[in-house]
């Protein structure tokens, strides 16, 4: 039994010894930029990582403070408080999953998807999901909050075939990212769970009640998280976005490939 007993740990420590082996560098993300290079619907984005800021690339203080605001407060509240997983949310996300039956949300952060975005695919399996928790754990110990988040900001997807937030910022409002309102950045942060589907409403040119509540909400939670005060929260209700009551379109346009090194 003892004999059996040391076989099984030394298995597991080769196990172990042997996944860490075939982890990614994700510290690599200290000096390099990534870029989605996207092929079509059909295909899966690839990532490239280069030494130079590729074309397009927006640093953090390019991005209006309403934006990166409504952006956190939607996507990871706490990105600053915690070391590259929120416990809490989790703890939150098992409850509300265990209530209603289904897994109700994802409870990433903003460092997972930076992970699994760059480094990672996107099968949903325990093997996956712990690899993301340490890599995550890991690239907050080596990168900085600002480089995290800059980078979050640059390869997030926007919409089919829309990657970045120069870009993202472009299609739907023709701006610079700096210049970006609280609503325009609580529409970008509306459609950071399923852009595909919620870009709907800009297609339509007219919010759904889904856009218009999510979007009110964010702008709340902006209240809350000191990004907005109340007075620019009630111009913000009253402002309509610049392509509502403008005629539909059909077609989504899909962004050109970015250059590379």
């Amino acid at each position: 039994m003892r004999k059996l007993s040391s076989v099984l740990i030394l298995g597991l420590i080769f196990a172990v010894f042997s996944l860490f082996r075939q982890w990614p560098d994700v510290a690599q993300v200290k000096t390099k930029f990534p870029i989605i290079l996207y092929e079509g619907p059909q295909t899966p984005p690839k990532v490239h990582l280069q030494s130079k800021p590729p074309s397009g690339w927006v640093k953090l203080d390019e991005i209006s403070q309403p934006a990166r605001g409504a952006v956190l407060v939607s996507e990871d509240w706490a990105f600053y408080q915690h070391s590259g997983i929120d416990t809490q949310q989790i703890q939150e996300a098992i409850k509300e999953s265990w209530e209603s039956g289904r897994l109700s949300r994802g409870a990433s952060t903003i460092t997972q998807q930076v992970v699994r975005n760059v480094f990672l695919n996107k099968e949903k399996t325990l093997t996956r999901k712990l690899k993301e928790i340490f890599l995550s754990l890991y690239l907050e110990r080596e990168v900085s909050k600002g480089k995290i988040l800059e980078t979050y900001f640059n390869i997030a997807e926007w919409g089919e075939g829309l990657f970045g937030i120069g870009a993202a910022s472009q299609y739907y409002f023709q701006k610079k990212p700096s210049e970006l309102t609280a609503k325009e950045g609580a529409f970008l942060a509306m459609l950071l769970p399923s852009p595909k589907r919620y870009s709907q409403s800009f297609r339509l040119r007219r919010l759904s009640e889904y856009a218009r509540n999510t979007i009110l909400s964010i702008l709340e939670k902006m209240v809350k998280a000191h990004y907005l005060t109340e007075q620019e929260l009630m111009n913000a209700r009253t402002t309509a976005l610049s392509f509502e009551n403008l005629e539909p379109i059909q077609k989504f346009d899909i962004a050109p490939l970015p250059e590379t090194e």
